[in-house]
């Protein structure tokens, strides 16, 4: 089987790859992210993305469209709902265009392996684009080995990203630090 694998960032691709390599899948890595915000963390996840895949050996497929602009338009009007809508198309769209194109026989995505994720969500836009594209969709729910591979990926000193990668992720994830913050606070002065 000739599998592309849709990967966000080296350390989400790490059981992935393991994971599928048990199974006598070699996957070539896709890199289409074109959500992560700002440039310099982009720029950090893919080259991050680059070393790791030389050094295991994996093949890696690099699309540079760095679309803040066609990002935020496209997302901006229902931002709540940006990964669905949006987000997980967007990427798993071009990687399927491409393993099309290219002679893959099928596709699976790295994403699957975040609790963080909308899993079913993600799953079904897999399904209806493996209908749409007659290239097959390999599910695995890879997230059985999210903590080992994060695991492994801090052992491997991989660069480990504080959010999913949009400006608006890591927008809220200053807001959760803020309520933590507040909340804690709170504790301290209740205990006084």
């Amino acid at each position: 089987m000739k599998l592309l694998m849709h990967t966000c960032c080296a350390p989400c691709s790490v059981y992935c790859i393991d994971a599928l390599r048990a199974e006598d899948i070699e996957p070539t890595l896709f890199w289409y992210n074109p959500n992560i915000h700002p440039y310099i963390e982009y720029k950090t996840r893919r080259d991050c993305l680059k070393d790791y895949a030389d050094q295991v050996s994996v093949k890696l497929i690099i699309d540079e469209d760095y679309g803040l602009d066609e990002f935020c338009k496209n997302v901006v009007s229902d931002i709540p709902n940006r990964c669905v809508n949006y987000c997980y198309k967007k990427r798993l769209t071009e990687t399927v265009r491409y393993a099309a194109k290219n002679g893959y026989d099928a596709f699976t995505t790295t994403l699957l392996v975040s609790p963080y994720q909308k899993h079913e969500e993600l799953k079904q836009a897999c399904e209806e684009l493996a209908k749409l594209s007659g290239v097959e969709f390999v599910y695995r729910d890879f997230r059985v080995g999210f903590r080992e591979g994060q695991a492994k990926a801090r052992e491997l000193g991989l660069y480990m990203q504080k959010y999913c990668g949009c400006i608006f992720s890591e927008e809220d994830r200053y807001k959760k630090q803020i309520m933590r913050d507040l909340d804690s606070c709170e504790i301290a002065k209740n205990s006084i």
